[in-house]
């Protein structure tokens, strides 16, 4: 009997080795593409209009949240979007909270050097914006000495620093241009395409924009994403092109800036 039970019992553990073994490489070869399989989770602003923020019902949209749901659509996944402060924005890719930064996020070298970005979808143009009649800033040159209205960490903000000018650090436009209308600063590089958004939603404001994208050069945009995570880069760079060809980036670039932006 005892004899019996040992060999049933060796039986059951050979089969539960096996039936654990094809478990484990049943999970080791699925497609981990995303932090939860099926989403596309994507770390954003939603305070940065008109690329993503919260219209008079509160409802989340923008240039970037359109595009979001639009991979989403073409990758066959639901979107999730996880909303944080563009300076913790990077950090929150870093520790996993979503899948990719889509953003605003200029694609350079040095980010492709520790991260995984996409191809453009976007062809922003810069723009020095200043008080109304104000001649001390008409080229890049000019913010020398200036107080700018900055993000930090942003491309402009950089760029802003490298010229020598006296960086006023803020979270966003709207912030800067708080400063500039208090005379706080003197002026901020910026997007030519949020500045119109906030100049539509402030048409009495004393500012206008010098457009300085030959100065500046062009940086494109692209969605960012963690060095390891190829297949995915692979999938968003394939529905980009798809967006593309189909005409849906033109469609909302119009929507949003009343031009085509997505095209060098």
């Amino acid at each position: 009997m005892n004899k019996k039970i040992a060999i049933i019992i060796a039986g059951l553990v050979i089969i539960i080795g096996a039936v654990f073994g094809i478990s484990k490489m049943t999970s080791s070869s699925k497609d981990n593409t995303t932090i939860k399989a099926g989403t596309f989770t994507v770390g954003l602003e939603g305070t940065y209009a008109p690329f993503s923020y919260h219209d008079d019902k509160g409802q989340l949209t923008g240039f970037e949240v359109e595009i979001a749901r639009a991979l989403a659509k073409k990758m066959d996944m639901k979107v999730n979007f996880v909303q944080s402060k563009w300076d913790s924005l990077i950090a929150g890719l870093n520790a996993k909270r979503y899948d990719a930064v889509i953003n605003n996020i200029g694609i350079t070298d040095q980010r492709k050097e520790n991260y995984r970005m996409s191809t453009a979808y976007l062809y922003p143009k810069a723009a020095l914006i200043r008080r109304t009649g104000d001649t001390s800033l008409n080229s890049l040159s000019d913010i020398n000495g200036k107080t700018m209205a900055q993000s930090v960490t942003s491309n402009y903000g950089k760029k802003a620093k490298e010229e020598g000018a006296n960086i006023k650090a803020v979270a966003g436009i709207i912030e800067a241009m708080n400063l500039i209308t208090t005379n706080r600063a003197d002026g901020s590089l910026n997007d030519m395409g949020a500045f119109e958004n906030w100049k539509q939603s402030n048409p009495d404001a004393d500012v206008e924009a010098v457009d300085i994208s030959k100065q500046m050069g062009s940086t494109p945009d692209g969605v960012l994403m963690n060095k390891d995570s190829k297949k995915l880069q692979e999938k968003v760079n394939k529905a980009l092109k798809e967006l593309r060809e189909d005409g849906t980036l033109t469609k909302l670039s119009k929507k949003y800036f009343n031009k085509d932006l997505t095209k060098e």
